[in-house]
């Protein structure tokens, strides 16, 4: 749980796998920003062990927030210095969406696909309104999604899941060095706790065996017990935990 170095491995994937609009780089920490879509793509984040915050540099990165009209928000991983988390605590910054970095290794055996699961090498437009219309609410943003997935530049699959023709799950898979991430896993609102996602997840990750991952990722928030069951029941464990500390008061979509 406090491996700095699989943490900073799994979040380099997770930054390249799923892109923000812009960059900026503060003393060991990388705050990204997406027009407020997903909080890991809107949120400081530190990549150094040790990264450490003082009043001046908490200020300067809410300024640069508030610029972008995204809601102030640090990501905390483990990997920043112990006191980072009591100092936005004292500023006033709350705590929410706990999150759990789950891992799975791959073997032979999970690298059969599902043949009724379509992987499409390059996002469509159809996967972006289908999928983010599954999601609903602040997350049917298709215009902004689309501008995220289609900055992705390594190896990524976009999985669709069809019943009858009709369009049911979706999914998206990224490898990079080793390891496949899975991203936007989601099921039609009226079919969901009948295995469609675990078709979804068991295909990408038998996709990134075919491109030569040994590992596969995810993320799932900590409250989402039914989720980490499933997730559980397909050989993944908790890698690394992070939490959100988010300026109260403001407006967002993050």
């Amino acid at each position: 749980m406090n491996d700095h170095s699989l943490i900073i491995g799994l979040e380099s994937r997770l930054l390249n796998a799923w892109p923000s609009f812009d960059y900026q780089a503060y003393d060991g920490w990388i705050l990204r920003l997406a027009n407020g879509y997903s909080k890991r793509a809107n949120s400081a984040t530190p990549f150094l062990p040790g990264a450490t915050l003082d009043d001046e540099l908490i200020d300067y990165m809410i300024a640069r927030f508030v610029e972008a009209n995204v809601r102030p928000t640090f990501r905390l991983n483990g990997v920043e210095a112990h006191d980072v988390d009591e100092r936005l605590k004292l500023r006033g910054f709350k705590e929410i969406e706990a999150t759990h970095v789950l891992t799975a290794p791959i073997s032979s055996e999970d690298c059969e696909r599902d043949p009724e699961v379509a992987l499409e090498p390059q996002v469509s437009k159809r996967w972006v309104r289908e999928a983010a219309g599954s999601y609903g609410g602040d997350k049917a943003d298709d215009e902004t999604l689309m501008k995220i997935v289609s900055r992705i530049r390594q190896k990524a699959a976009f999985a669709t899941l069809s019943l009858d023709d009709r369009p049911v799950a979706w999914g998206l898979g990224v490898v990079e060095r080793g390891y496949v991430g899975l991203y936007d896993i989601v099921v039609a609102p009226d079919l969901r706790g009948i295995g469609l996602g675990r078709r979804v997840v068991s295909s990408l990750m038998a996709w990134g065996c075919g491109e030569g991952a040994h590992t596969a990722y995810l993320q799932v928030r900590e409250e989402n017990e039914i989720a980490r069951s499933l997730y559980g029941a397909l050989g993944f464990g908790t890698a690394y935990r992070y939490t959100h500390r988010v300026m109260p008061g403001r407006s967002s979509s993050v």
